[in-house]
C-alpha cells in the first residue's frame, strides 16, 4: 500500500467566519496528482489557500504526511509543502537565478545565505523545469512562460513532498502548458512529489490527473478518477451548460448548433467532416449531416452541431437503411459538401449521395470556400 502524504476530511474553508465551501474530503498516496476544476468563483482557490495554511480552517482536519496542519510552524509547514499561485511575482532587479533560489529560505536561516549544496540544488530545479538557460537572465526580461518555470523551479528548490498550484497555465501559450504539465508529471512519477492544482482547462485535466474533484455550489460537486468524472453528463452538470456541448468521448467544447432547416448536407465520415461542420457552425448555416456510423470519431460532434444526423448502428455492414431518409434530406438542401471520405464497400452508400446530387443538378462541393 502506497504511503499517504496528504489527507483532508471534512474541511469548511472560508474568509473570516464565512464559509465558502464545506465538506472537502481526500487522501492521497505519495506521487498522486489531484486537480480542482469547477465554474469559477465555486471555491477552488479558497480551498488551495486553506490546505496550504494561507487561510485559517473553519473546520475539519489536513494532515499533511502524518501532521495535522494546526501543529506546523510556517518553517516546518515550508519544509513538506511548497505553493505556487496565481499572483504575479513582480521582483526587481533579480535574476531568474536569484528567484528560483528564494525556494531554499527555509533551510538558510536568518540571513539567507546559500551554501555549494544550496546552489547546486537551485541549479538542479532550474534544470528540471528546463530554464537553466535562464539563470543569469533578469526574471523581468523573459517571457510568462520562462518565469513560470523558474517559478516552478523555485517551489521545487524547496524540496517540498507536496506542491500547491493555483491555475498554474494561466496566461501559457498551448505549447507552454503542454510543457508545464509535462513537468509536473514526470515530478510526481519520477519523484513521488504529491501535487494539489487547480486549472480551467478540463481537456488538459483529464489527460494530467490521478483524481480529479469538481467544485460547486459551495461542496464537492463530483470526486473519482478522470475516467469517471469525463463520462456520461457529469462535466455539462458541473459548470450547468445549457446551449452548446462538453464532449465527453473527445474532450472537446462545441458551440451550439444553429437552428433553422438545412442548407447543406455534408457527406463525411472518418473525421473528415469536422472542419466542415465548425466552419458552418462559425458561419451560422444550418447543416445535415451523414451518413455516419455511430462509432465514428465525428459522430458526435455532429450530433453537437448538425439539424440532422443520419447514421446506421457501428460496425453496420452496410449503410443502405439510412440511404431513403439521408438523401430526402439531401435533395431538400441548397448544396452538398463531399468532405473526402474514402468511399469502400461499407459506406458506398455516401457514393450514391453524391450521385443523387448531380443528377438533381445541386452543386457538390469539396471546401467550404465555394459557397462564399
Amino acid at each position: 500500500m502506497r504511503e499517504i502524504s496528504f489527507s483532508v476530511q471534512a474541511l469548511t474553508a472560508g474568509y473570516g467566519n464565512i464559509p465558502v465551501v464545506r465538506d472537502v474530503t481526500f487522501t492521497l498516496p505519495k506521487g498522486t496528482i489531484l486537480t480542482l476544476i469547477g465554474p469559477n468563483g465555486a471555491g477552488k482557490s479558497t480551498i488551495l489557500r486553506t490546505i496550504s495554511g494561507q487561510l485559517s480552517v473553519l473546520s475539519g482536519t489536513v494532515m499533511i504526511c502524518g501532521k495535522a496542519l494546526s501543529g506546523l510552524s510556517p518553517a516546518a509547514l515550508a519544509r513538506e509543502m511548497s505553493l505556487l499561485l496565481t499572483d504575479r511575482v513582480r521582483p526587481e532587479m533579480m535574476t531568474c537565478f536569484e528567484v528560483a533560489a528564494m525556494g531554499r529560505y527555509p533551510y538558510t536561516g536568518r540571513f539567507g545565505r546559500l551554501t555549494a549544496g544550496d546552489r547546486q540544488i537551485v541549479r538542479s530545479a532550474l534544470a528540471r523545469v528546463h530554464a537553466d538557460d535562464l539563470a543569469e537572465q533578469d526574471f523581468l526580461a523573459v517571457s510568462d512562460g520562462q518565469r513560470q518555470r523558474v517559478l516552478l523551479a523555485r517551489a521545487l528548490a524547496q524540496e517540498p513532498k507536496i506542491l500547491i498550484l493555483d491555475e498554474p497555465t494561466s496566461y501559457l501559450d498551448i505549447r507552454q502548458k503542454i510543457e508545464l504539465l509535462s513537468i509536473l508529471l514526470e515530478e510526481a512519477r519520477e519523484r513521488q512529489l504529491t501535487i494539489v492544482m487547480s486549472l480551467h482547462e478540463i481537456d488538459l485535466a483529464e489527460k494530467v490527473s490521478d483524481l480529479v474533484m469538481g467544485i460547486r455550489d459551495s461542496c464537492v460537486f463530483c470526486s473519482g478518477t478522470p475516467e469517471e468524472i469525463f463520462a456520461g453528463d457529469t462535466i455539462r452538470h458541473l459548470y450547468g451548460i445549457q446551449e452548446g456541448t462538453f464532449l465527453t468521448r473527445t474532450g472537446s467544447i462545441e458551440l451550439p448548433r444553429t437552428r433553422g432547416n438545412s442548407r447543406i448536407f455534408v457527406v463525411g465520415g472518418a473525421g473528415f467532416g469536422l472542419p466542415f461542420y465548425r466552419a458552418l457552425t462559425r458561419k451560422r448555416i444550418p447543416f445535415s449531416a451523414g451518413i455516419l456510423f455511430e462509432n465514428d470519431l465525428e459522430y458526435g460532434t455532429a450530433l453537437s452541431l448538425a439539424v440532422r444526423v443520419h447514421s446506421v448502428p457501428a460496425f453496420a455492414r452496410t449503410m443502405e437503411t439510412a440511404f431513403g431518409e439521408a438523401e430526402k434530406d439531401l435533395l431538400a438542401c441548397q448544396a452538398v459538401l463531399d468532405a473526402g471520405t474514402r468511399i469502400g464497400e461499407t459506406n458506398a452508400a455516401n457514393a450514391r449521395l453524391l450521385a443523387s446530387a448531380r443528377s438533381a443538378g445541386i452543386p457538390v462541393w469539396r471546401t467550404i470556400h465555394e459557397q462564399d
